[in-house]
C-alpha cells in the first residue's frame, strides 16, 4: 500500500474518459489500497482512479463519520436517479476551494466490487453525492462545471 499523488486542476487527464476494467489483477488490487490510502491521508470522503493518474473506470468512497465503511466502484453505472440536492461540494483535484452545486438527492448504481462481483446500490445525500462526483471523473469532468456561481476559497465559507 502507498500514498499516490493527486491531480491537481489543469492536469489533462482530469479531462479524459476512462476505460473500463476488464478483470481484476493483483496491480487492479493495489491500485484499489492505494486509492484509500491516498484517499484517507487526504481526509477525502471519494477518489476516483483518474485523480491519481489512472484511466481506468474505477473509484473508492467512504461517507462513514468513522472512516471504517470503504467502498469500491468498478465500472460503475448510475440506472435511476431522482430529486435533487443543492449543497457545497469540494474535490481533492481542487485544493482548498468549494462550490454550490445541484445533484441528485437518490441514486441508484450498479458496479463490480474489488471481486468483480456485480452489485446495485441506492444512495441518498452524501452517499449520492459523492457517487455522482466520482462518477463525473471517470469521464473527464470535475465539480466546478457544474458550479452555480462562483468557486470560492473554503477558508472563506468558514468564516
Amino acid at each position: 500500500m502507498a500514498l499516490r499523488e493527486i491531480r491537481i486542476q489543469g492536469d489533462p487527464i482530469l479531462n479524459k474518459t476512462c476505460k473500463p476494467v476488464a478483470q481484476i489483477s493483483d496491480r487492479i488490487l493495489e491500485l484499489i489500497d492505494d486509492m484509500f490510502d491516498t484517499m484517507y491521508e487526504a481526509n477525502g470522503v471519494g477518489l476516483a482512479a483518474p485523480q491519481i493518474g489512472i484511466l481506468k473506470r474505477i473509484f473508492v468512497i467512504d461517507v462513514s463519520e468513522e472512516g471504517n465503511e470503504p467502498m469500491v466502484f468498478i465500472n460503475p453505472r448510475i440506472v435511476k436517479t431522482s430529486g435533487t440536492q443543492t449543497g457545497d461540494e469540494g474535490c481533492l483535484s481542487v485544493p482548498g476551494k468549494t462550490a454550490t452545486v445541484t445533484r441528485p438527492g437518490y441514486v441508484v448504481v450498479e458496479a463490480y466490487d474489488e471481486n468483480m462481483e456485480k452489485f446495485k446500490l441506492e444512495g441518498e445525500g452524501l452517499l449520492a453525492r459523492a457517487i455522482m462526483h466520482e462518477n463525473d471523473h471517470l469521464d473527464g469532468h470535475l465539480y466546478v462545471e457544474k458550479a452555480e456561481g462562483p468557486v470560492r476559497d473554503v477558508k472563506a465559507t468558514q468564516e
